[in-house]
């Protein structure tokens, strides 16, 4: 560990695979996937673009026009066919999908220490219902794409520190990805907590990127509450 853990006021939470099993999410909505297959390979194309542009006015209209670009749809048709699919198709599949051990007794215990609590993803986090109970301990939950610039912008990471009233340095924020989350984040300012994937956590290989490494939430409660 890099810092002094006395120096954070709040703690900031990526979602997707860092709250929950991504793998236990992608088993769930396979049948889903492979149904919509060729919308999710032009999906995930606009999102790589998107991962590299912005803060946008519009971040929506954008990427419609992005997805409708090359194709016989209109970016209204494009946006429409994205609400269906994504932001409402997938919503479903988040229903008694369980988080990680110890993640909403870690908030809990945060918050009783004091510490402001936050929640950023690059997708709606109301798409998880109540975050696992995690929801009301929250004093700013936004989604990047609402802000117009998805992670890892420095942006987005500025207006989740202006609204949590604090200065980036004070902010420790947790996710699992390494460019989107870590090195982001990083470059906001703000401190870093890494999940570690299974192979990290066998082979005992840190992420040197990142202040703080964990494997569970009870070990980030000791090290951030010691």
């Amino acid at each position: 560990m890099k810092m002094d853990v006395k120096e954070i006021k709040a703690i900031a939470f990526d979602i997707d695979g860092t709250l929950y099993s991504n793998a236990r999410l992608y088993l769930r909505i396979a049948p889903f996937f492979l149904r919509h297959l060729f919308f999710f390979i032009r999906y995930n194309k606009v999102r790589k673009i998107l991962h590299r542009t912005g803060p946008l006015p519009d971040f929506f209209e954008y990427q419609a026009r992005l997805f409708a670009d090359g194709t016989l749809m209109t970016s209204v048709q494009a946006r429409n066919k994205i609400d269906e699919v994504v932001y409402h198709g997938l919503t479903p599949y988040f229903k008694d999908l369980r988080s990680y051990p110890y993640v909403y007794d870690s908030f809990l215990a945060f918050k009783k220490a004091g510490l402001k609590l936050a929640i950023l993803s690059d997708f709606p986090p109301r798409q998880k219902g109540d975050i696992w109970g995690t929801l009301p301990l929250c004093d700013v939950v936004m989604g990047s794409e609402e802000c117009g610039a998805l992670k890892p912008s420095v942006y987005t990471f500025g207006v989740l520190a202006q609204k949590l009233g604090l200065p980036a340095e004070s902010i420790l924020y947790v996710g699992n990805s390494i460019r989107s989350d870590i090195l982001g984040a990083h470059k906001a300012g703000m401190k870093t907590a890494y999940i570690l994937p299974l192979w990290r956590k066998i082979l005992r290989i840190p992420l040197k990127e990142a202040d703080i490494c964990f494997s569970n939430y009870r070990q980030l409660q000791k090290i951030v509450l010691k």
